[in-house]
């Protein structure tokens, strides 16, 4: 039997070879986004103080990577929201609902103790189902 191919994304974050990580994997028609942290493309933080903002830029980071292995959105089947204040689960849950309103994943949201970065206020992680082969 043959193995499913397997293909990496790495989207220049400083913590994915510090840690050993790739932002998504695709084995298959499976697409796992990894816990995803509001960082700009200067590896700084995005949004301090903002979970909103924060929110919008874990999920423009998720999407890129979803798209980098030939999904999009709508294959997403499933997102994890992890919050360090859980009373700002509704300011990340209208972001979320503007990139998945008409998808509606399975979510959890909960909150965390902390992140690497004290700054992080959210994290976002994200599996998708995608039909066509890569």
């Amino acid at each position: 039997m043959k193995q499913p191919s397997r293909q990496l994304v790495s989207t220049g974050s400083p913590f994915e070879p510090k840690v050993g990580i790739s932002r998504a994997v695709r084995s298959g028609n499976i697409i796992a986004v990894t816990g995803t942290a509001p960082l700009g493309p200067d590896g700084k933080t995005v949004g301090r103080g903002d979970p909103a903002a924060q929110a919008r830029r874990c999920l423009e980071i998720i999407q890129s990577a979803i798209e980098g292995l030939g999904g999009n959105l709508a294959d997403v089947i499933r997102t994890r929201v992890l919050l360090t204040r859980i009373e700002d689960w509704e300011h990340v849950a209208a972001v979320h609902g503007e990139f998945f309103g008409d998808i509606r994943p399975a979510n959890t949201i909960m909150q965390v103790v902390r992140f690497i970065d004290a700054d992080w206020l959210v994290e976002i992680e994200a599996d998708a189902v995608v039909e066509s082969q890569p």
